[in-house]
């Protein structure tokens, strides 16, 4: 319907148009022109509408078998006609009650009662859900031949039924005062007591006040809670506040604050797979490193909220004996052993592999290789180093080799990495009947889930620290000279020379090291690098820019050494006074990679996480698919202005 607006607009330029004859007859003749076309598109567009109304109207009588309008009229649920252009050119008395307030409706455009839906949208779907005055309503589209016809079924108390169901369904949650021990090691007293008891009071009053829930104690720091779906939602937007309200429980000791984990199994079946699901979430959470919750809500879908805190290093060595026992018994069961690290192999993934190898070849004499892509590793001189201590010893093999060698009785033992998507090579991994798998880096959720033995320290600095405690465990005697040096060159490369994330198990395993002839002068000669790599890094360093606390370098080159470069230049930007955290991005084909360090007050494993990466909360990595350098430094500044404010 033509708009009275038009018209006035019409005879307000006729107007101005007969004012202006008088001094300018130019000015006139403009005005006077678009005056007439304003005239005549008032008119065009009245005459448009009064065919696409008539040819409608015509349509609609087609499509609802009516035979008159007064048929229509009396129809029972709120109909309408809409033209081609989407302005409503017949309604009835049931859709002028209800969405109409009782107003005419015709002329108005149908968005106004479907948004944020499109008049598309609405057509596309087999019945669209939308809300307009606080009532909801399904709508169904039918195309005429010229226009369409929409119903508007109010379902309103149906569906606040179903909104009531989803939100009062029950949740089981699982809570864990996850360094119960360390806060007990350190107390002195009967301050132990009072921490714990400070602890569940604190989940006690969360979940009886805000939760809405109960509460009850299981047994070693774990306790079981049921809430609805409804407040979860809500402790979701407060970002789980429960966890900064126990961090402020401290020792008095030595200032230690109490941390927990909760673990929730969001599930649409019953209670349950909903414990099930909690206990789920909550290994993954303590493989995280602990002090955050995991929400779990379908297949792999996980949510994660805090672990912005240093991990509280496991003085206990009990796992570790028990591990080693548990994994010597089945590499005597096996009739072959291949080692396997991460893609893009470094000096920890590599030396952990070399220390894993002696242990099995040296110390239960049992066939074994590793599993190693040449051309891509990044430790060639630690390689190089150990061909030469071992030239009669077949000790690397190529991915290819060893999917040739496999056998039903064969074991893999994948070090450095847990995840299917990071291996060195998914074919082996797939392939091999038997799997162990030991790495420190956080847990993700794309994890190897078949394994027999699932040897994860979040806590430890390096895999080859870990190596080298189950190594004294299986065989002391097994390794010598070079293989020390081996795994010291992966805790180097990981603690960044004893810096970052070092806790005393890793000055333990560094001195059984040294007492097996671990040279430090020799490990040192692994770190060099090249004059031009040395260039190139510190081009990136010069280059970096500072947001928000944090050092962003990029790169458009690419050139042989450029991940060990990238790696270099992220640990130096640390060393730039405020910088919290530094992040290398560089190109490697169509893809960017992005190299991200902090020195603990900054998670970048949980920023990185973002793009599918994943590591320590000092050190991270990961690589973005088909995407420019641009791009991906924008997409990191967005995760930056999200995870920031955490």
């Amino acid at each position: 319907m033509t708009s009275p607006l038009m018209y006035l607009m019409a005879a307000a330029m006729v107007t101005m148009a007969a004012a202006s004859y008088p001094y300018n007859r130019i000015v006139f003749a403009v005005e006077l022109t678009a005056a007439g076309l304003c005239s005549l598109a008032a008119v065009a567009s009245g005459v448009i509408y009064r065919q696409n109304a008539a040819a409608a109207l015509k349509a609609a009588g087609k499509v609802l078998n009516a035979e008159d309008e007064e048929a229509l009229q009396e129809f029972a649920m709120p109909v309408a006609v809409v033209a081609p252009a989407g302005d409503l050119v017949w309604v009835n008395d049931a859709f002028r009650a209800s969405l109409g307030n009782g107003r005419p409706c015709v002329g108005e455009d149908v968005l106004a009662f479907i948004y944020p839906k499109t008049f598309r949208q609405v057509l596309g779907e087999k019945g669209a859900s939308v809300s307009h005055g606080g009532r909801e309503y399904t709508v169904y589209g039918a195309k005429a031949a010229r226009g369409h016809v929409l119903y508007f079924v109010d379902d309103t108390y149906f569906k606040n039924i179903s909104r009531e169901y989803r939100e009062r369904r029950p949740v089981v949650c699982i809570a864990v005062f996850d360094n119960r021990e360390e806060m007990a090691r350190d107390s002195v007293g009967g301050e132990e007591s009072r921490i714990t008891a400070e602890v569940e009071a604190v989940l006690r009053g969360w979940v009886l006040d805000e939760m809405q829930g109960f509460v009850r104690k299981l047994s070693n720091g774990r306790y079981l809670i049921l809430t609805d779906d409804a407040h979860i939602e809500e402790a979701k937007e407060k970002r789980f506040r429960v966890l900064d309200q126990v961090r402020e429980i401290k020792n008095s000791r030595n200032h230690m604050s109490a941390t927990v984990s909760i673990g929730v199994g969001r599930s649409g079946q019953d209670l349950s797979e909903s414990e099930r699901w909690a206990r789920q979430a909550i290994d993954m959470a303590l493989g995280r490193g602990g002090d955050q919750v995991a929400v779990k809500q379908g297949g792999d879908t996980y949510e994660f909220f805090g672990g912005l805190s240093k991990g509280v290093e496991k003085r206990d060595k009990v796992r570790t004996r028990v591990i080693a026992a548990t994994l010597t018994d089945h590499i005597k069961a096996s009739d072959r052993v291949f080692i396997m690290g991460h893609t893009n192999s470094d000096l920890d993934s590599v030396g952990s592999a070399v220390g894993m190898w002696a242990a099995v070849y040296k110390g239960l004499e049992k066939q074994v290789n590793i599993v190693l892509n040449r051309s891509q590793t990044l430790a060639r001189s630690l390689v190089s180093m150990i061909e030469e201590a071992y030239p009669d010893e077949k000790v690397f093999i190529s991915p290819a080799e060893a999917l040739q060698l496999a056998t039903g009785r064969s074991l893999l033992i994948v070090v450095d990495t847990h995840s299917v998507n990071y291996v060195e090579s998914r074919e082996l991994l797939e392939k091999a009947p038997r799997i162990v798998v030991i790495d420190h880096h956080r847990m993700m959720v794309t994890h190897i889930k078949n394994a027999l033995i699932f040897y994860h320290e979040p806590y430890a600095s390096s895999a080859s620290e870990m190596v080298t405690e189950l190594v004294q465990y299986i065989k002391s005697s097994s390794i010598d000279g070079v293989d020390a040096q081996a795994l010291l060159a992966g805790i180097m490369l990981d603690t960044k020379n004893f810096v970052l994330k070092t806790g005393v198990r890793t000055f333990e395993a560094s001195a059984y090291l040294r007492r097996w002839g671990a040279d430090t002068v020799t490990v040192k000669k692994l770190f060099s690098n090249t004059l031009e790599s040395y260039k190139r890094r510190s081009q990136l360093v010069s280059g970096a820019e500072i947001y928000k606390g944090c050092a962003i370098a990029t790169s458009s080159w690419e050139f042989e050494d450029m991940r060990v470069a990238a790696a270099q230049a992220a640990d130096e930007l640390l060393s730039i006074q405020g910088v919290r955290a530094s992040f290398v991005l560089y190109k490697t084909g169509v893809d960017v990679n992005i190299s991200g360090r902090s020195l603990g007050d900054v998670n970048v494993q949980v920023i990185l996480e973002e793009f599918g990466g994943g590591g320590h909360l000092t050190m991270a990595g990961a690589q973005i698919k088909s995407i420019t350098i641009g791009e991906a430094r924008r997409a990191l500044i967005r995760a930056l202005d999200g995870k920031l404010e955490d």
